[in-house]
C-alpha cells in the first residue's frame, strides 16, 4: 500500500544528496510532499553524515551538466574514473563464452555455486598469482574488491577504529561512516572524527610516518595507490606489517593495481612480506587489468593465522558474511577468470597493461612538458599532478570548460589530495594523445 511505502520526492532526493537533514518529522514530511503520505521510518543517521554524493557519480553529474549547457562542444575525453576501454581479449573472452554456453546444455548447466567461489578457480588464483604462498581455501572469490571492502566492514562492525591513507580511495572512509565507526565531519579539516588519517604526500614519499600514527583497529592501505600512483617498497611494507603486528591491528591491503608494477623492488602482494599472515587481509580484482570493470570478478585472501582478540579466526567470520550476504560470483564470469590465469590469458593481460602504461607515459610527459611536478604513472595507471597550490576543483572545472577533458580533483580523495589532479590512463590511445594536446593548451602557464 502507498501508506507503507518509502517514496522519495524531488525534495527528499536533494536532502538525501546534501545530507545534514533535521531530525525526521513524519507530519512535516507529509506537508513537504504535498499531501503524499511518507513512511514514519527515520533515516539512517550514519548516512546523513556523508558529504554530498559519492565522488565518481558527482564527476559524471558535472560532466553531464556541462554537456547540457554546451550541446555543441567537441567530444569530451575522459581521463577521470578508472574505467577500462579496451575490449576483453580473445582467449579470456572465449572463457566467458564457454561459461555462457555451458548454461545452455543440460549436461553442463549449473545453478548456485559455492559462496566462496569455484574450487578450481580458488586453487588457480593461489597457485598462479600467489605462487602457492597462500592456500586455495584462504581465497574468497567475489564480484569485486570494492564490494568486498563493504563486506569486510560489515564483518568488523561499528565498534572498530579505522586508519586510511590521505589521500585515498573514498570507499574506505565512506563505508566506515556508513557502518557508524566515525564521528561527524570537521568542516575545517574536512576529516571525520574517530578516523585516523595517515598523511601520504611528496614530503614523505607517499608513505605514512608510522611512528607518529595513532593505533587503529583496521588499517586500509592501497599499493600501488589510488589516486597517487605511489607504490610502496619492500622495506616500507615490511615496516607496515611489523607496525600492525606490534599494535595488534588488522591490515586490509588493496592490491587491485598490483599487476601494473614494473619495479623489481616493489612487492605485488602483501603476502610477500614476512609476518603478513598474522595481520593482513588482501583484496584484489580482475577489473583493471583484464577489462572486467563491467564483468565483475575479484577476491579476498584471509589467512588462517589471522585471528580476532578472542582467538577466533577472522576467516570464519568473513565466510559467514559471504554466505549470508552473497550468493557467489557468476558461473560465467568465473569461467572467464579461469581463462585469465591460463598462459594465453596472462599474455593478453600483460599486453593490456603495456597499452595502458603507454598512456600513462604520455600523460606524464605532457605534464612534465608544462613544468609541473608529476607522481605515479610508472608502477600504476594513475598520474598525480601537483597543481602548485591551485584548487583541484577549480582546475577540474577549467579543464572541462577549456579542454573538454574530464579529470579527477585530488580533493575528492580526502583533504590530503587538495592541490593535486588525478589523470587516468584508461583511455583509447588516440583519445589519450588528443587529451595531452588539449591539456598542454588549457594548462599552459600564463
Amino acid at each position: 500500500m502507498l501508506a507503507t511505502s518509502v517514496l522519495l520526492s524531488t525534495t527528499g532526493a536533494a536532502a538525501a544528496f546534501v545530507g545534514g537533514a533535521a531530525p525526521f518529522n513524519p507530519q512535516a514530511a507529509v506537508e513537504r510532499a504535498g499531501g503524499v503520505h511518507m513512511s514514519s521510518v527515520g533515516r539512517n543517521t550514519n548516512i546523513e553524515k556523508l558529504q554530498a554524493g559519492y565522488l565518481f557519480p558527482e564527476i559524471g553529474r558535472r560532466r553531464n551538466a556541462y554537456l547540457e549547457a554546451n550541446p555543441d562542444a567537441r567530444p569530451i575525453i575522459s581521463l577521470g574514473i578508472g574505467d577500462t576501454t579496451m575490449p576483453v581479449p580473445e582467449h579470456i573472452l572465449a572463457g566467458l563464452s564457454n561459461g555462457a554456453a555451458k548454461l545452455g546444455n543440460k549436461d553442463t548447466y549449473s545453478g548456485y555455486g559455492a559462496e566462496q567461489g569455484n574450487g578450481a578457480l580458488r586453487a588457480k588464483i593461489a597457485e598462479v598469482l600467489y605462487e602457492s604462498k597462500i592456500a586455495a581455501d584462504e581465497v574468497f572469490v567475489s564480484d569485486g574488491s570494492k564490494c568486498d571492502i563493504g563486506r569486510l566492514q560489515m564483518m568488523f562492525g561499528s565498534k572498530v577504529t579505522s586508519a586510511v591513507q590521505d589521500p585515498s580511495y573514498p570507499v574506505y572512509v565512506d563505508t566506515s561512516v556508513i557502518m557508524g565507526q566515525t564521528g561527524e565531519m570537521d568542516q575545517a579539516k574536512k576529516q571525520y572524527g574517530d578516523i585516523v588519517y595517515m598523511p601520504c604526500n611528496p614530503s614523505n614519499s607517499f608513505f605514512p610516518d608510522l611512528a607518529s600514527t595513532p593505533r587503529a583497529d583496521v588499517v586500509y592501505f592501497c599499493s600501488p595507490n589510488n589516486p597517487t600512483g605511489a607504490a610502496a617498497s619492500r622495506e616500507q611494507l615490511t615496516e607496515l606489517v611489523n607496525w600492525c603486528n606490534d599494535k595488534g591491528s588488522i591490515l586490509v591491503f588493496d592490491a587491485a593495481y598490483a599487476p601494473f608494477i614494473k619495479s623489481d623492488s616493489v612487492p605485488k602482494s602483501i603476502f610477500e612480506i614476512e609476518g603478513a599472515r598474522t595481520c593482513a587481509i588482501e583484496v584484489n580484482s580482475f577489473s583493471k587489468y583484464a577489462g572486467f570493470t563491467g564483468v565483475r570478478l575479484g577476491w579476498t585472501v584471509v589467512p588462517k593465522e589471522l585471528t580476532f582478540a578472542d582467538g577466533s579466526p577472522v576467516a570464519a567470520d568473513f565466510n559467514r558474511i559471504m554466505c549470508t550476504a552473497f550468493n557467489g560470483a557468476s558461473n560465467i564470469v568465473q569461467e572467464g577468470a579461469m581463462a585469465c590465469l591460463d598462459p594465453e590469458g596472462l599474455a593478453e593481460i600483460n599486453k593490456l597493461i603495456d597499452y595502458y602504461m603507454g598512456n600513462a607515459a604520455l600523460l606524464r610527459s605532457a605534464m612534465e612538458e608544462l613544468g609541473l611536478k608529476v607522481h605515479g604513472g610508472t608502477d600504476a595507471p594513475y598520474v598525480f599532478v601537483d597543481l602548485e597550490g591551485k584548487s583541484s576543483w577549480d582546475m577540474f572545472s577549467k579543464i572541462l570548460e577549456d579542454a573538454q577533458v574530464v579529470t579527477i580533483p585530488g580533493a575528492g580523495f580526502g583533504p590530503g589530495g587538495e592541490g593535486f589532479l588525478r589523470l587516468s590512463a584508461f583511455a583509447p590511445r588516440a583519445s589519450c594523445e588528443e587529451a595531452c594536446e588539449r591539456l598542454k593548451t588549457a594548462m599552459k602557464p600564463n
